[in-house]
């Protein structure tokens, strides 16, 4: 009897459980993202702070764990996403045409959306330079990631414009690899060997607020507009097995577009809570409204650069278009 008992008891229970789970419930799932430092991430900080992932996710039934990562460069970046680390990685334009260079026919890493346009800076505070051609075997440029980073790739291009494409390593042995604080620090501080920067929003209008720092050359002259030089971007296993988290992460990215077109002081506010930027607000929101400033996901004057190291022989493969180094999901967009 007591084994009749026990066995009704186990099948009641199954039965209640399987009652309960007739509302099919999804088991929590994982999104790494890494980003990088700057005003630049701004989309990021947004959907971290207001948990917009999250959100997003759970409308489509997913229960979803973000852990956020801060590396700097985009050789950090792209070997923590190869190394299956983390699954959207947020770095230059740079960085990821090398990284799709390299993955193809294997985990075909390509671009999910931009981060934004804004200006990419070379200053300096020798007086003496004032062009490329000034900068010499004593100076050294602070870049996030030498030979890789986007500011890496700026300078490679601006070289080459101003010397010939043979030459476009010619700085190469003047670079540093170094965050951009720190690199910011030590521009405006003098006391080190650093004295030039291909900087980026905000640490560049930081920097030229001291006297002595002065700007050498921009991204957007170089490229002849606007561009977009930070990109997010992942596998392809990883949109193929994740469509769901994929979707959400998307609109995660445009809810919180809308929002700093629309709070850019609360937006502000975010950069300063989420980075723990000492800069004053007003100065902060000064530089997200700025005209040259959007956070527009539509990836914009990328191909110009992609084209370019595709000439020099630092990618293998050559882009026909904007398209082939980002997904399908956003080829209705109008970029470039």
């Amino acid at each position: 009897m007591k084994r009749v008992l026990a066995t009704v008891g186990l099948a009641s229970t199954l039965l209640a459980a399987s009652m309960v789970s007739a509302t099919p419930v999804v088991a929590a799932e994982q999104l790494r993202i890494a980003e990088q430092f700057g005003i630049t991430y701004l989309l990021l900080h947004v959907a971290r702070d207001q948990a917009l992932i999250e959100k997003h996710a759970a409308e489509r039934g997913v229960d979803i764990d973000v852990e956020w990562l801060q590396l700097s460069g985009g050789a950090a970046v792209n070997d923590a996403l190869l190394s299956g680390n983390i699954e959207i990685a947020g770095a230059g334009v740079g960085p990821l045409l090398t990284v799709w260079d390299r993955t193809q026919g294997s985990q075909n890493v390509k671009g999910v959306a931009s981060l934004g346009e804004f200006p990419n800076f070379l200053i300096t505070n020798n007086p003496d330079i004032k062009t490329l051609e000034d900068i010499g075997d004593g100076d050294r440029i602070a870049v996030p990631a030498v030979g890789v980073s986007v500011q890496s790739r700026f300078l490679q291009k601006a070289v080459a414009d101003a010397f010939g494409q043979d030459q476009f390593n010619r700085l190469e042995g003047n670079t540093v690899a170094l965050p951009h604080p720190d690199a910011t620090a030590a521009l405006i501080s003098g006391g080190t060997e650093i004295n030039t920067h291909f900087s980026a929003i905000p640490f560049q209008y930081q920097a030229l607020q001291y006297e002595g720092v002065h700007k050498i050359i921009d991204s957007y002259e170089m490229l002849g507009g606007p561009v977009s030089p930070t990109v997010l971007y992942a596998t392809e296993a990883f949109r193929e097995e994740n469509p769901e988290v994929y979707a959400a992460f998307l609109d995660a990215l445009e809810e919180a577009k809308a929002f700093i077109e629309a709070e850019p002081r609360e937006a502000a506010i975010i950069y300063q809570r989420i980075s723990g930027s000492q800069l004053d607000v007003d100065f902060l929101e000064s530089i997200i409204t700025d005209d040259q400033v959007s956070f527009s996901l539509v990836p914009h004057n990328t191909f110009p650069l992609a084209e370019f190291l595709f000439e020099v022989g630092a990618i293998r493969n050559e882009p026909t278009t904007w398209q082939d180094y980002f997904f399908e999901d956003v080829h209705g967009w109008e970029g470039s």
